[in-house]
């Protein structure tokens, strides 16, 4: 993971096709999953979170290819304390009447 400020404000604006300048966090995981930056833009310019692991990995969807959403900060900081906030969660039954 080398890109910098420069390098990942260019994979959101021209990949990404989103205007910098809303509230939202973009988050981008290493192959490895050991390093994850997160960049924003702060109303002054843009700012840069970078945190990485000494011996775990974050939980990210393997062979990804189209944006992936984190829909609050729950999520996110769930993701930076190492649960996995992509997988599914159980199936909730209802039942009418036991036996």
């Amino acid at each position: 993971m080398r890109k910098s400020i420069n390098g990942l404000s260019l994979i959101v604006l021209e990949e990404m096709e989103v205007a910098f300048k809303c509230e939202r966090l973009f988050v981008f995981v290493s192959r490895c999953g050991k390093k994850l930056k997160l960049i924003y833009w702060d109303q002054t310019g843009f700012a840069l979170w970078y945190k990485r692991l000494e011996k775990q990995r974050f939980k990210w969807p393997r062979n990804h290819e189209e944006e992936v959403i984190l829909s609050n900060a729950a999520q996110l900081e769930q993701l930076l304390f190492g649960f996995d906030v992509f997988q599914k969660p159980h199936i909730y039954l209802q039942y009418q009447q036991i036996g």
